[in-house]
């Protein structure tokens, strides 16, 4: 029990840590946010011109779906902004994991910690550019109380699931001191089959399946969906259950790879 407790103060002091480190750079933030919401503004412009073109629609999705997919986008993305293997070359070429692992908690949850306090300023950062980009584009948005408890679980899960992936793929720098190439190969496939670039209803019925067997659509599509999809509870349910199969699954996959990866460490430092 004492455990547990030990676990939930670490949590909570590293995350309020990170939203008063996070506050003192609100401009350095807001500058990174507007090019974080720089990319799907481009993705919604391109597909509500499109949409009016065909008659005011593409796929079934309005030019006002439109709207509401790629304003939701913005917050999703701005949640799934977790530890990188960029950050992994960083850590093992300058000796910082070799300080990390003399803390008795295990490296990933300060990760976890950190990165989800700065979420809750975000999200505050965030409010007022959605309300700008509602007043612009004029979103279609209905959701539910329901939707909105499951959107907020799903966001919970798909920071959990690439922040989970991401560290499985920087701890590559185990065995090879360049992660970059492997990194950009995989941020095209998130991009592609992830639901970032366009809904994944409009991809090909082939690419469809080929993203039901990879974790990407779970950190966006599903997420934004969610909320503006006008999805059957039960359908909910199962992409939360879905969700939840990831984090476990990489979990493990992560525990199996760290043990590996450390056993074969080799500290480095100034």
């Amino acid at each position: 029990m004492s455990g547990v407790l030990n676990m939930i103060s670490f949590y909570l002091t590293t995350m309020k840590t990170a939203v008063v480190v996070q506050f003192q750079y609100r401009v350095s933030n807001y500058l990174y946010m507007l090019g974080m919401v720089a990319e799907p503004i481009i993705y919604l412009v391109v597909w509500t011109t499109v949409a009016r073109a065909q008659g005011g629609a593409v796929g079934g999705i309005t030019a006002g779906g439109f709207a509401a997919y790629y304003i939701v986008w913005t917050l999703v993305r701005n949640i799934n902004i977790v530890f990188t293997p960029y950050g992994w070359e960083a850590r093992i070429q300058r000796g910082q994991l070799s300080g990390q692992l003399l803390r008795p908690l295990h490296p990933i949850h300060y990760d976890l910690a950190y990165f989800a306090g700065w979420k809750f300023v975000v999200v505050f950062l965030w409010l007022p550019i959605a309300a700008v980009l509602a007043l612009i584009f004029h979103p279609t948005l209905s959701a539910t109380p329901t939707d909105v408890v499951a959107f907020a679980l799903a966001l919970a899960c798909a920071y959990l699931i690439r922040s989970i992936f991401l560290w499985i793929l920087g701890m590559i720098t185990f065995w090879t001191t360049r992660v970059s190439a492997i990194f950009e190969l995989y941020m095209a496939l998130e991009l592609l089959l992830s639901g970032r670039l366009l809904p994944l209803t409009l991809l090909p019925p082939w690419a469809q399946t080929i993203s039901n067997f990879l974790p990407f659509q779970w950190t966006f599509n599903f997420p934004i969906e969610a909320l503006i999809g006008g999805y059957s509870t039960q359908h909910l349910l199962l992409g939360l259950a879905a969700q939840l199969g990831w984090v476990v699954g990489g979990f493990a996959v992560l525990q199996l790879v760290w043990r590996a990866g450390v056993g074969r460490f080799t500290s480095v430092g100034n």
